[in-house]
C-alpha cells in the first residue's frame, strides 16, 4: 500500500489530493480539498509572478505539507502549471519554496500536461477516439487520440482566469459584446489547429469547469444518480447551461445548483470555450472526465512500479476487481457464480428461451461478479445496499446507464424491487426491462448453488423431454443447503422456460 500525495497548482486553484494505492483494491481518493489561489491574477504585464502571489502559493503549499504529514503519505508531488511555468522568475519561485518550505516542487511541461488528461480518459473511460479538453485558469490543453492513442496535442495561451480579465474587466460576466469579443478569440485560436476541424468524434471535458457544467445539468433535471464521470451531454444540453448562465445575473448564479462559488465569474468564458470547440470539431457528445491531470500523473507513476495495473484494454474488469476486494467478495465464490451463471444462460438461449445481446451478457457476468456486494454493509438488507453503491459508484468503463443496469443486475432479488429501483432512472423499459428481471433471476438461482461458499456444484446440464425441463445439477462433497436453495429459486428459472422445472442433484 502507498499513499501519494499531489498538490496540482494552477492559475485558478492550488488542490492537495491524497491518493492511496492497493494492487487489490486499486488507486483510491483519501483527501481532495483546495483554495481558490488564483495565481494568474498576480502575474504583472511582463509575466513576473509578483511578491503577494509568491506568498499566497508559500502560504498555501505550507498547509497543504502539514495535512500531508498527517495523513503519513509516502511522497509529496507538488506540480506546477501554467501560472508558474508562464512566469519569468519561475526558478526563483521554485529556489525560494526549496529554501523555506524545503518542498521539491515540478512544473509540467505543456506536452505532459496534455498528455497526463489524455492518459487519464484512455485508462479510465471506454471512448476510442476523442478530443479532450482540459480549461484552467492560464491555459487550455487540447489532444486528439484514436484508438486510445495519442495522436495530437496542443496548449493554448489562454484560461478562464485569463479570458476573464481579457475581455470582462470592469463589465457584467455577460456583457453581450465582451462575450461575441470573447468567442471570436476563442474560434480564432482553436482555427490555428487544422487536425480540430469536423473530426466528428467525442468531445472529453476535463477539470472543474467542465465539471461543473455537468452538474449544473444534472441539478436542473433531477439526474438520479450521482457522479459526473462518463456523463455524457448533447448540443443542446451544452446550449441549455449555456442559456441558463447567460441570462442568470451574478446573484442568481451563486444560487444555482451544481455552480461553485469560486466559478461563478469564470463558468461563461469556459462553457463558451466547450461551446465553440463542440461546433469547431462537429462533436459528436459532450463527455465528462472526472479523471484528468492529477490522476493521470498518479497513475501513470504507478504504472511505471506496477506495470500490470492500469491497462487501457482491461478497464472494466480491473475495476470490478477492485471493487469487488474493497467490499470483501470472496473471490472463489464470484468465480463460481459466473461460471454457473454463463453455464445456465447459454443452455437457456440454445434452448430459444430468452434473447440477449452481447452487452447484456456481458453485464450480465459481471453483475453475477458482484452479487449482493452489499451485504458488507448489512446482510438483511443486501439488496438495497448493492443497488444503490453500484448505481452511485464512479466505476472505470462503465456509462452512467451501463452502471445502473449493472446494479440492477447485481441487485436482484424479486420483480417487486427490481421495479422500484428501476423507476428511480425510468431507463428500462419493454424487452430491456425483461431481460434484466430475467437474467436477474438467473444470477439469483446460481447463487443458490453455492449459498455455503463450497463450490460444491460442479456444472448444471439443462434437457427437455416431450416439453418437460429437467436441471442435472452434478456436485462433490455435501450440497444439503444448496438443494433446499435451488428448490426455492428454480421460479427464476420456470418463469424463463415458461413451463414446470424439475432439479435433480447428481453426484459427480
Amino acid at each position: 500500500m502507498e499513499r501519494i500525495g499531489l498538490i496540482d497548482i494552477g492559475s485558478n486553484t492550488i488542490r492537495l489530493v491524497i491518493f492511496e494505492f492497493d494492487t487489490k483494491t486499486g488507486l483510491n481518493e483519501l483527501l481532495n480539498i483546495k483554495t481558490p489561489a488564483r495565481l494568474s491574477q498576480y502575474l504583472t504585464d511582463d509575466l513576473t509572478m509578483n511578491d503577494e502571489g509568491i506568498n499566497v502559493l508559500t502560504k498555501t503549499l505550507s498547509s497543504f505539507k502539514k495535512v500531508a504529514k498527517k495523513f503519513k503519505v509516502n511522497e509529496l508531488h507538488p506540480v506546477a502549471t501554467a501560472a508558474i511555468r508562464q512566469s519569468k522568475n519561475s526558478e526563483e519561485i521554485i529556489a525560494f519554496i526549496k529554501k523555506h518550505l524545503d518542498v521539491e516542487m515540478t512544473i509540467i511541461p505543456e506536452t505532459e500536461e496534455a498528455f497526463y488528461g489524455f492518459y487519464a480518459i484512455t485508462h479510465t473511460t471506454d471512448i476510442q477516439d476523442g478530443i479532450s479538453i482540459d480549461i484552467g485558469g492560464g491555459s487550455t490543453e487540447v489532444t486528439l487520440f484514436k484508438d486510445k492513442s495519442l495522436i495530437e496535442a496542443h496548449s493554448f495561451p489562454f484560461g478562464v482566469v485569463t479570458l476573464k480579465k481579457k475581455f470582462f474587466e470592469g463589465k457584467n460576466h455577460n456583457d453581450k459584446n465582451a462575450i461575441k469579443a470573447m468567442e471570436k478569440y476563442i474560434a480564432k485560436q482553436f482555427d490555428q489547429l487544422p487536425w480540430l476541424k469536423k473530426q466528428h468524434v467525442s468531445l472529453v471535458g476535463i477539470g472543474g469547469s467542465a465539471r461543473n457544467v455537468a452538474r449544473i445539468h444534472q441539478s436542473e433535471h433531477s439526474y438520479p444518480i450521482g457522479g459526473v464521470h462518463n456523463y455524457k451531454m448533447s448540443e443542446e444540453n451544452i446550449d441549455e447551461v449555456y442559456s441558463i448562465i447567460k441570462k442568470s445575473s451574478r446573484d442568481e448564479l451563486k444560487d444555482i445548483d451544481g455552480l461553485s462559488r469560486d466559478r461563478v465569474d469564470i463558468i461563461l468564458p469556459a462553457i463558451s470555450v466547450f461551446r465553440t470547440l463542440f461546433n469547431k470539431i462537429n462533436a459528436t457528445q459532450f463527455t465528462f472526465s472526472r479523471k484528468g491531470l492529477r490522476e493521470g500523473y498518479v497513475m501513470k507513476l504507478i504504472s511505471e512500479r506496477y506495470p500490470k495495473e492500469f491497462r487501457k484494454e482491461n478497464i472494466r474488469k480491473d475495476a470490478l476487481y477492485h471493487l469487488a476486494n474493497e467490499y470483501g467478495i470472496e473471490e472463489e465464490s464470484a468465480e463460481q457464480r459466473v461460471k454457473l451463471a454463463h453455464s445456465l444462460l447459454s443452455q437457456l438461449i440454445d434452448f430459444k428461451a430468452i434473447d440477449v445481446t452481447k452487452a447484456e451478457q456481458r453485464l450480465f457476468a459481471e453483475g453475477a461478479f458482484l452479487y449482493y456486494l452489499g451485504s458488507f454493509i448489512d446482510s438483511d438488507s443486501s439488496s438495497p445496499h448493492t443497488y444503490y453503491i453500484i448505481a452511485n459508484s464512479m466505476i472505470d468503463g462503465f456509462s452512467h446507464e451501463e452502471r445502473v443496469k449493472l446494479a440492477l443486475l447485481a441487485s436482484f432479488k424479486n420483480k417487486s424491487l427490481l421495479k422500484y429501483f428501476s423507476n428511480e432512472t425510468k431507463w428500462l423499459h419493454g424487452k430491456a426491462f425483461d431481460n434484466i428481471q430475467y437474467l436477474g433471476g438467473i444470477i439469483k438461482f446460481v447463487n443458490a448453488l453455492n449459498i455455503s461458499h463450497t463450490s460444491s456444484v460442479d456444472k448444471v446440464n439443462l434437457t427437455e423431454e416431450d416439453g418437460q425441463y429437467t436441471l442435472y445439477i452434478y456436485y462433490s462433497g455435501e450440497p444439503i443447503s444448496e438443494e433446499y436453495q435451488a428448490q426455492r429459486q428454480k421460479k427464476h428459472i420456470e418463469k424463463i422456460l415458461k413451463s414446470d422445472l424439475s432439479i435433480i442433484f447428481t453426484k459427480s
